[in-house]
């Protein structure tokens, strides 16, 4: 059943479910994904964290310690449409000179549309061998909300069973990522004692104190090496407020701090090595913590999805990783933490972009190339 499926006009179909987050109302998407799975063969779940804002896990084969699967992940929500005009309308899904035109058709509708396809269309094997495993997930654009509460379930964890491979089907152009570097967001507070601002001396301002605690910062360098291909992690400060009036010595202030941190990087080391620069008078609390992923191109399984990459492009793809991050940050360790590549359809540089735009023969080469993945890794 859906032997016929069409990876583009099912990327058309998707487009069409108005997913902005937020809101998100990401239930009816999932409920369409569900059904088309659920007629051939798979098993499904629906998890929501809030309402309207549901993800899908499904499964078909053994999926067991034994016989791991291999994993599929993307997410359904999709950021807002922006200031400016779109040339076409955005949930049309039009195509147009051989492209395909909506918000998500590269970020990252088109690559959830290919891997459900190319599932449907193993189906019969998979069901027979290893199997294949997805999470389609809500919530990803605003910090990874849905593939976090599915991580934290185990009801959902032990029905998935472990991976023994992970494709995050996110925008590459069909080219294989190692990996990409995790978000540590951070909000660092300070506080005084307020005071008329004609008497100053009476208070204690508390943006004198973060000011020095920002300047300290400017300063910091991490203590770890870095990475083989990402370098180093970084440090930025992205706002700052104090006071409420400006005749009042301010007793409270704040800034955000986003640390970009490479594989292997200790955010709980990071945590400390703050605080100890930083000294009792700032106080820190997490806003978002997303590890960071790597698999080395070396890696037995990441060096077929090399070969049939290199086999459908004509050449070699280059060994790179990535600064965003991805829900495989939530995910990977839950699963098994296998090996994972950052691998779809959808043209990195249209994410986010006014009239978003994906190659339609980008689609059906991811297709093909998801469907070789699948079938490879149901043979003992």
């Amino acid at each position: 059943m859906n032997a016929k499926l069409n990876p583009v006009e099912l990327t058309q179909d998707l487009i069409r479910f108005n997913t902005v987050n937020p809101p998100g109302n990401e239930d009816q998407i999932c409920q369409y994904l569900q059904t088309l799975l659920e007629s051939a063969g798979y098993e499904c779940r629906q998890v929501e964290f809030a309402p309207r804002r549901t993800s899908l896990v499904a499964k078909i084969g053994s999926c067991s310690a034994d016989q791991p699967s291999i994993c599929f992940t993307g997410h359904v929500d999709v950021v807002p449409l922006g200031a400016r005009p779109w040339k076409y309308e955005p949930f049309s899904g039009l195509i147009d000179d051989g492209k395909l035109y909506g918000r998500g058709a590269s970020d990252m509708k088109s690559g959830i549309a290919a891997f459900v396809v190319a599932g449907i269309e193993m189906a019969n094997q998979a069901k027979q061998g290893a199997g294949v495993t997805m999470i389609i997930t809500a919530g990803e654009e605003t910090g990874c909300e849905g593939a976090f509460h599915l991580a934290a379930s185990k009801e959902i964890v032990d029905f998935l069973g472990p991976a023994g491979c992970f494709v995050v089907a996110e925008p590459t152009a069909n080219e294989p990522l190692l990996g990409h570097k995790g978000a540590y967001w951070l909000r660092a507070k300070t506080e005084g004692v307020t005071a008329h601002g004609s008497m100053p001396e009476r208070g204690d301002n508390a943006f004198y104190k973060l000011a020095k605690a920002a300047l300290t910062l400017e300063q910091f360098s991490f203590d770890t090496p870095p990475h083989e291909m990402m370098g180093q992690g970084t440090l930025n400060i992205g706002t700052a407020k104090a006071g409420l009036n400006i005749n009042s010595v301010p007793d409270a202030a704040e800034m955000t701090l986003d640390i970009r941190t490479v594989a292997g990087q200790s955010h709980s080391h990071i945590y400390g090595c703050l605080c100890k620069a930083l000294g009792p008078t700032v106080q820190l609390d997490t806003i978002i913590d997303i590890e960071g992923v790597f698999t080395p191109a070396n890696d037995p399984w990441m060096e077929k999805v090399f070969e049939h990459c290199t086999k459908m492009n004509g050449v070699r793809p280059i060994e790179k990783t990535v600064s965003y991050f991805t829900d495989a940050s939530a995910l990977k360790s839950v699963i098994g933490n296998p090996p994972t590549v950052i691998l779809g359809p959808g043209q990195p540089e249209m994410a986010h972009q006014t009239n978003e735009f994906c190659y339609v023969d980008k689609i059906e080469d991811a297709t093909k190339l998801f469907a070789n993945l699948i079938s490879d890794w149901q043979k003992p």
